[in-house]
């Protein structure tokens, strides 16, 4: 997908991301790309060069065709926004928690997976790529079970409070966003998993649409929407409504090569398995 957006000036003419809009990270980089107004083409296999280094690793991204860089917070500077402190770092991961929640359907978890399909504009490559995800899919469900079953996160009781760090920056700010008049990077980070949140809904998407305590997040993430009208990854968009229509579905073909190739990459576990790990290990976190 190509979108721009003549609001600020470019500091990048283009960007090549690998990622897939489950990812939180991933989100918050389009985000960046569209708010600076940056021509950006997604695609949900990672290059060689990226894969050999740093596994499924997502989101890394080219910007005008230099390096491949990874990290959303300094993709996010590279493009002209203000640096995250550590403490709002520490609160947008503890906003992202409800992601271990995801592998409790697993049939819905690939599911999903199917339906968010590749943007390639090649029938084949689309083809070929929405296949190879399945392996993307697979990993990710794996290492979520492990740090479900690991107890390497600690689920908290009340879903909201987690959220109430930034109702009290919201309170503060000079303008509807977090930020104040324009979005920054906290913008996209929270925005970014709140749209993982609701890709596969999970028990904090509840608070958010309920919790008497966020009046201002749902506010924001209206305000957000709104900013974004042409945006084709907002999965938020189904939760809360301002008209803007929620990502498109990939087609019943297109979910067809995806299912096969689960089917494959269970068929060859023996050989997949490992390799998921051997990346879940290796890959920097």
């Amino acid at each position: 997908m190509h979108f721009s957006n003549e609001r600020t000036q470019k500091p990048f003419n283009c960007a090549e991301v690998y990622g897939i809009d489950h990812s939180p990270w991933v989100q918050a980089v389009l985000l960046g790309l569209t708010e600076k107004g940056i021509d950006w083409h997604l695609t949900s296999v990672p290059p060689l060069q990226t894969f050999f280094k740093w596994g499924v690793l997502m989101p890394v991204a080219s910007l005008d065709a230099k390096s491949w860089k990874r990290e959303s917070s300094s993709l996010l500077t590279d493009m002209g926004f203000e640096s995250v402190i550590e403490s709002d770092l520490v609160a947008i991961q503890n906003a992202w928690l409800g992601v271990t929640y995801r592998p409790e359907k697993r049939i819905e978890f690939l599911r999903s997976f199917a339906k968010a399909g590749d943007c390639s504009e090649s029938f084949f490559k689309r083809s070929l790529h929405n296949f190879l995800r399945s392996f993307i899919a697979l990993y990710m469900l794996t290492l979520i079970t492990i740090v479900r079953v690991t107890n390497r996160v600690s689920v908290p009781s009340d879903w909201g409070k987690q959220f109430l760090h930034w109702e009290r920056c919201l309170a503060a700010s000079s303008g509807q966003f977090i930020d104040g008049v324009t979005p920054g990077s906290r913008d996209f980070l929270l925005f970014g998993v709140i749209q993982c949140h609701c890709s596969i809904p999970v028990p904090p998407l509840h608070a958010l649409k309920e919790d008497g305590r966020l009046k201002r997040i749902r506010a924001w993430i209206c305000s957000m929407q709104e900013r974004y009208p042409e945006y084709q990854h907002c999965y938020s968009a189904q939760y809360f409504d301002t008209g803007l229509s929620p990502p498109i579905n990939s087609s019943n073909f297109q979910q067809f090569v995806f299912g096969m190739g689960v089917v494959v990459m269970l068929a060859a576990l023996p050989i997949v398995l490992p390799t998921i790990i051997f990346y879940i290990l290796k890959t920097p976190r």
